[in-house]
């Protein structure tokens, strides 16, 4: 597993002006830096759940222009709550030294974009650096990620069924 490596998040938020719900990760996985893209890890739901709930069904995008084409045309952002931090590999237990991601960008552009996190280290460390900043809460949904294999992938698209719910009721 080894030691703690201090990692910098090297890839740019999704977003445009027609977001109306943003997804905040940790921060990017070993696979996904690897990818250079968000939820790189072929085991992590999050491409599968998101297709279904943006109204895609079984097709899921694979390229990373795919993806960031489903996002944006279904009104979803995604970023990270930290932009650099030390970990072990890819565990957000592991965090330390957190340095939080800028959202004002973001919520500029998006005054009224609905916060959701994915997972509780996603939500605790938004509620830790960011909340006050924005002065928003965000909605803990359960992590996308095969760790958290409580939770089956129809499971995941039930319960993050909501944020198509929260981006209709924005617009």
């Amino acid at each position: 597993m080894g030691g703690y490596v201090h990692i910098t998040h090297e890839f740019a938020p999704v977003f445009d002006k027609n977001s109306r719900v943003l997804i905040l990760g940790s921060l990017p996985s070993v696979k996904s830096r690897e990818e250079g893209f968000y939820y790189g890890h072929p085991r992590n739901r999050f491409w599968t759940v998101t297709a279904a709930v943006a109204g895609y069904g079984q097709k899921v995008p694979v390229t990373v222009e795919e993806k960031k084409a489903m996002l944006l045309s279904a009104g979803i952002a995604v970023w990270d709550v930290i932009a650099e931090c030390d970990i072990i590999g890819s565990s957000d237990a592991s965090i330390k030294n957190a340095v939080p991601a800028d959202l004002s960008e973001i919520l500029a552009l998006c005054p009224d974009i609905a916060v959701f996190a994915n997972g509780s280290t996603a939500a605790k460390l938004y509620e830790k650096f960011q909340q006050k900043k924005t002065g928003r809460p965000a909605v803990k949904l359960p992590s996308t990620s095969p760790a958290n294999a409580a939770w089956s992938t129809e499971r995941l698209t039930a319960e993050w069924a909501r944020l198509l719910k929260a981006a209709q009721d924005i617009k």
